[in-house]
């Protein structure tokens, strides 16, 4: 699929697409509200997988989850998965998720094998250019990766959506999803895969909802809103010193980007290389990518709300 085709997909409303999400659910608390958007939104997504990816939490890292390993991280999401999905009341849904890889590639030749990746491969080969399977990544992109490694046919079955890396203004990346595979996100990248970028800093970045606005928009709701929201709250609280704080929601914008045309605006760029000295540059560019370059914020806040009110 060409960027071309990939904006007029966008303006198609009506069509429907098969999606698998790799996701470090247990990374931070955005990951559950994309999961539940994501499931939310059936009337638009074909849901053929859900993948535990890896995170690499230590506690040098000062960061509120923390783990020993990647592959500790992955279990950690593999888990969180299944109790999200749980609380929904979809069990049904347990049979699509799959652990991912237990270690980030260490280089840009040597898949990580898994059941994330091996479905991965099965799945795209279902699908066709005309057919893609929808692969959206909100999480270190080793699982992905390594499916493109393994079959590199795919390449041509698949749409990588990508939240990672950081606005192009700043000629460099430091979001956390790059960062711990930049090998992986290299690969990627590389692959001849069509990919959409969502930039961390500086496009994702502003889709932030206040304590007040989650408070207000979750309690009482319905199962899952109150989960929501304790989950937020009790991750906010060892987060936050304050008594006022925002929350970046990052990876429901990844999922709304198979929503509709009128929550982002996107602009073909060419395709940047990403180094391991964390900078872009597009000398020798192998293609174009489609960039996010804008969040519709309140249009997408709306919608998120509105649909995890009417969960049952």
């Amino acid at each position: 699929m060409t960027i071309t085709e990939q904006m007029e997909f966008q303006k198609n409303t009506k069509t429907k697409v098969d999606v698998i999400l790799d996701t470090d659910a247990y990374n931070e608390i955005d990951d559950l509200f994309a999961i539940a958007y994501m499931i939310l939104s059936q009337e638009r997504m074909n849901i053929k997988g859900i993948l535990a990816a890896p995170f690499y939490s230590p506690r040098s890292l000062g960061r509120i989850r923390q783990n020993h390993s990647p592959k500790e991280g992955m279990i950690q999401s593999h888990r969180q998965i299944l109790e999200l999905l749980q609380v929904m009341g979809r069990e049904d849904l347990f049979s699509l998720v799959r652990k991912g890889s237990d270690h980030f590639m260490k280089d840009e030749t040597l898949p990580v094998y898994s059941e994330a990746a091996q479905t991965l491969v099965e799945v795209a080969n279902a699908h066709s250019a005309e057919n893609p399977l929808y692969v959206i990544g909100i999480a270190a992109i080793t699982d992905i990766a390594s499916a493109l490694l393994i079959e590199p046919a795919i390449k041509d079955k698949v749409v990588i959506v990508w939240l990672g890396g950081d606005a192009y203004k700043y000629g460099r990346f430091d979001d956390f999803n790059a960062i711990q595979d930049i090998a992986a996100v290299r690969t990627v990248f590389e692959s001849g895969a069509p990919i959409v970028q969502l930039p961390c800093k500086g496009v994702v970045s502003e889709f932030v909802a206040s304590e007040k606005e989650i408070h207000q928009n979750l309690f009482g709701k319905n199962r899952l809103c109150n989960y929501l929201l304790e989950v937020t709250m009790d991750f906010m609280r060892k987060k936050e010193q304050t008594h006022s704080w925002v929350k970046v929601l990052w990876d429901v914008t990844a999922v709304a980007w198979l929503q509709t045309e009128k929550y982002m605006d996107a602009r073909q760029e060419l395709k940047p290389h990403l180094g391991y000295d964390r900078t872009y540059s597009t000398q020798n560019s192998n293609g174009f990518i489609n960039y996010i370059y804008h969040i519709h914020c309140d249009e997408l806040m709306d919608d998120l709300w509105r649909r995890l009110e009417r969960a049952t």
